[in-house]
């Protein structure tokens, strides 16, 4: 994206090691005095940290960043360009909230390739000897280690030293966001308890759960705090929420057929979950057309498959439909209709650059 003016603002390439400092930073200093309150809280504070700070691509963060840039917060000069980085690193902290609740619900023994919050704290119970129900405890503890990541990521955005009235422009997006995230999972997790085979509240859930807190909303919050207009608002969040449900859709293949080694998911996970994807709408469609046996296979054993066998005879089932492709098509027309919102709007050039290129890395992932 070119250097910076400013000595103190990273480049594009370095947003995901900047956003690490500031978020060891963060935590080394909130961290004591919570940790401070008991040895078990203090257990349940290293959890989060080691979640937070062992892995993930600080996707949020950077288009956060972008998102800024892209606007011309960097030529204005109004915000200290490391306050905005911290600001946006807070994205983080809902992330980790999200996916270590996310893994409750679903049930998830592994993330990232190694054990998911709940199962650590599990087996922390399960070395001291202490009284009750392992699982059970485990569940509990990641459920408020998930909301200490959830207050966090607010304490962080607020104590970010941007300016008053940088964080008044970016308050709609802020709360839209942590809003619209959770009300997404709601209406995923009740897709999974009807059965629901509608593949309008599939893509409904794409866009409030994984493309407005993913690209959308992180590109709207780093423009309000750069002071942008509407229309250059507008083609952000254009590019935004198309390439989300694109980087969503690529996910929801990687669910089906991603590479353990790649995804550091069990194979097939989102058919032994039972999500009611778009791609699982689209094949039970195509099936209930022309092969009817096999859409009653697929109706019994979402959800209910757990042997490998019988996750890939459904997987063979959902390819065999065609809607791999179909899939395949929609992410290539969303990846084109978001560029697209960009060509008119009066941004960046070189973060206009990076956002095609990171649009392409988004939605292209490796199965």
């Amino acid at each position: 994206m070119g250097q910076s003016p400013f000595s103190s603002a990273p480049i594009l390439d370095e947003i995901p090691a900047a956003v690490e400092r500031q978020l060891e930073d963060f935590l080394n200093e909130v961290s004591p005095p919570v940790a401070g309150i008991g040895g078990p809280v203090a257990d349940a504070v290293a959890l989060l940290q080691g979640f937070v700070l062992g892995g993930g691509k600080r996707i949020r963060p950077t288009f956060g960043w972008v998102g800024y840039t892209a606007a011309g917060g960097l030529d204005a000069g109004a915000e200290d360009p490391s306050a905005v980085l911290r600001a946006v690193s807070a994205l983080e902290f809902i992330q980790a909230c999200a996916l270590i609740h996310d893994d409750i619900i679903d049930a998830s023994d592994t993330r990232r390739g190694n054990p998911t919050v709940h199962r650590s704290a599990a087996a922390n119970h399960r070395e001291r000897g202490w009284h009750g129900d392992a699982d059970v405890f485990g569940q509990n503890v990641a459920i408020l280690i998930g909301d200490l990541a959830l207050v966090w990521a607010d304490d962080m955005w607020h104590g970010s030293g941007l300016s008053t009235a940088a964080r008044d422009r970016a308050h709609e997006p802020w709360r839209g966001m942590r809003s619209e995230v959770i009300g997404g999972q709601i209406l995923d997790i009740s897709l999974e308890a009807s059965g629901s085979e509608s593949e309008d509240l599939a893509n409904a859930v794409n866009v409030y759960k994984t493309a407005a807190y993913t690209i959308e909303r992180p590109l709207h919050l780093g423009a309000a705090v750069a002071g942008a207009d509407e229309k250059t608002i507008a083609a952000l969040r254009g590019y935004g929420r198309d390439i989300g449900v694109a980087f969503q859709l690529r996910d929801d293949l990687l669910g089906v057929f991603g590479d353990p080694e790649i995804t550091g998911k069990p194979a097939g996970d989102d058919l032994r979950e039972g999500k009611r994807t778009v791609l699982y709408s689209l094949a039970l469609k195509w099936a209930d057309e022309h092969d009817p046996a096999a859409a009653a296979k697929l109706r019994a054993g979402i959800g209910v498959v757990q042997e490998p066998e019988d996750i890939a005879e459904l997987a063979g089932i959902v390819e065999e439909t065609g809607a791999v492709e179909a899939v395949e098509k929609r992410i290539a027309d969303l990846t084109e209709s978001g560029l697209a919102s960009l060509e008119h709007a009066n941004l960046d050039h070189h973060a206009a650059e990076a956002m095609k290129t990171m649009a392409e890395k988004s939605t292209a992932r490796r199965l």
